[in-house]
């Protein structure tokens, strides 16, 4: 049974700090460098950083899987979109229908927020992730280059898609 439950305390945050270091580990090392992947988790995946982002306006939640945390969502409202700033799923884990769940609870929050699009950024080299998006309805954009700091860079694809009432 899959669950997705808000993150709002420092618990939840150690959680989904957790989630991200065995994910971002086991994934994103045939994709950015280990310095990249440990910058990026102390920067945006960190107790500290989910608090801060939070008060932001960002919305954070875990996905448990028969009660066992496997995932992690970050979302923030914006104007005219809801962007998904992170979804996470511990790789044991993929291919349960997880991720689908994920996005289904993202296209319901956009739509209780009268949101009509959904955009998020995602690595040019996250072929299997592009992919997966781009089942679901989502199209690329353009493509974005951001510094992070510490001589680091996010390659990224923008990718957005429009929500109809059975999303």
């Amino acid at each position: 049974m899959i669950k997705i439950i808000p993150a709002t305390k420092i618990i939840d945050f150690q959680c989904i700090s957790n989630l991200a270091h065995t994910i971002w580990n086991e994934h994103y090392i045939t994709i950015i460098s280990l310095e990249q992947i440990e910058y990026m988790l102390d920067k945006f995946n960190s107790v500290q950083a989910f608090q801060d982002l939070s008060h932001q306006g960002y919305s954070f939640f875990y996905i448990t899987y028969n009660t066992i945390p496997v995932g992690y969502i970050g979302v923030k409202k914006e104007t005219n979109f809801l962007f998904l700033s992170k979804l996470y799923v511990l790789k044991d884990y993929r291919g349960k229908k997880i991720g689908k769940a994920a996005m289904q609870h993202v296209f319901d929050l956009a739509s209780s927020y009268k949101l009509k699009r959904v955009k998020l950024n995602v690595n040019k080299f996250n072929t299997n992730s592009i992919l997966a998006y781009e089942k679901l309805g989502f199209v690329k954009t353009k493509p974005l280059v951001t510094e992070i700091g510490n001589g680091f860079i996010m390659d990224d694809y923008e990718m957005e898609k429009q929500l109809t009432m059975d999303n």
